[in-house]
């Protein structure tokens, strides 16, 4: 009945939560098992000796990778500047060659020149010094034609040889035509002046015509070399057919000696294929020759203009046209003393 007997509108009592029995003794007891601590003091100073102990270099949570990017990237520098050395060296090296090359080929020039004239010595056809015929022409690939047209300009060199042996064999297949048939003596002679007249001949009018085509990208050059080579395309079609009595061991006459003596008409047939050979690389030839005259950007009028100079700046058609206009002179200017 206490509860129910205090005032309920008198003022509350305050109360302090720290003055509780239970708090007031854990306090104390706090107080009483650490009681006052200084760092500071003697006692504690004490404890501990003079030496101090230096703080690590780098802190434990962070790695030390630091020295081994730095010796990395240092290899990786040397490294990019010994391969720039060895390119550059390289380079020099390239130049060094190419030089001497260049040297070479001025020496080897001045040395193919006359000492007198100071022209080029001809060289072609290579014939020892102490021969009474000298050569008659200067060839040189890879002094006068350009790197484009050189290897063209080669082959027909390759087919012309191919040309002159194959006339060669043509005449020893004949002399075995003749031996084994008496009356094929017209194919032997015919054979043997085929290959006196045809040799030096294709020589001068298809082969020279496309060298100096290639040589001087002549317009006048290239159409010259077309209409013959056309004309010799045809004659070998013509030797590797064979006609009898033409001079020429083709398919027709080998064939015809099968039934009469066996070894000759495998030489004749032999000498057939030659012919034949020699038609099919004419005609690839002549389209090769006629793709690379595309690419020059010749033309027939720049063939006519050509001709044409070159017949005015001729020393042999001036005197001639001179001699020509001076007998002319002579004759109308007697004539008008006559009358």
């Amino acid at each position: 009945m206490s509860g129910f007997d205090s005032n309920p509108f008198a003022d509350p009592v305050d109360v302090n939560p720290f003055q509780d029995a239970s708090v007031t003794q854990a306090i104390s007891r706090t107080n009483e098992s650490t009681g006052e601590y200084n760092p500071f003091s003697a006692a504690e100073m004490g404890q501990y000796s003079g030496t101090t102990v230096p703080a690590p270099a780098t802190s434990p949570s962070q790695p030390a990778v630091l020295p081994t990017s730095v010796e990395q990237s240092t290899q990786a520098t040397a490294a990019a500047a010994q391969a720039n050395l060895i390119k550059q060296q390289e380079e020099l090296e390239r130049k060094a060659a190419e030089l001497e090359r260049k040297e070479q080929e001025l020496q080897n020039r001045t040395t193919s020149r006359d000492p007198n004239t100071g022209a080029k010595e001809n060289n072609w056809p290579p014939l020892p010094k102490f021969f009474p015929i000298k050569p008659c022409f200067y060839q040189n690939f890879d002094e006068e034609i350009p790197e484009d047209y050189r290897r063209i300009c080669k082959r027909m060199y390759y087919l012309w040889m191919l040309h002159s042996v194959t006339l060669f064999l043509n005449v020893l297949a004949c002399l075995a035509y003749f031996t084994a048939d008496s009356s094929k003596g017209v194919d032997f002679g015919l054979s043997i002046l085929w290959f006196i007249l045809f040799t030096p001949v294709s020589f001068v009018c298809w082969y020279r015509p496309v060298y100096k085509a290639f040589r001087s990208d002549s317009s006048f050059s290239f159409f010259f070399f077309f209409f013959v080579f056309f004309f010799q395309v045809a004659v070998y079609i013509i030797q590797s057919v064979g006609i009898p009595s033409w001079g020429n061991s083709g398919w027709i006459s080998s064939i015809s000696m099968i039934g009469y003596n066996l070894g000759v008409a495998v030489v004749m047939m032999v000498v057939a294929g030659f012919f034949t050979v020699n038609a099919v690389l004419g005609v690839i030839l002549l389209k090769l020759v006629h793709s690379k005259y595309r690419r020059t950007g010749a033309s027939f009028t720049k063939a006519q203009q050509e001709f044409s100079q070159g017949v005015l700046t001729n020393r042999t058609f001036q005197s001639a046209a001179a001699s020509a206009a001076t007998s002319a002179a002579q004759g109308a200017f007697g004539t008008n003393q006559e009358n």
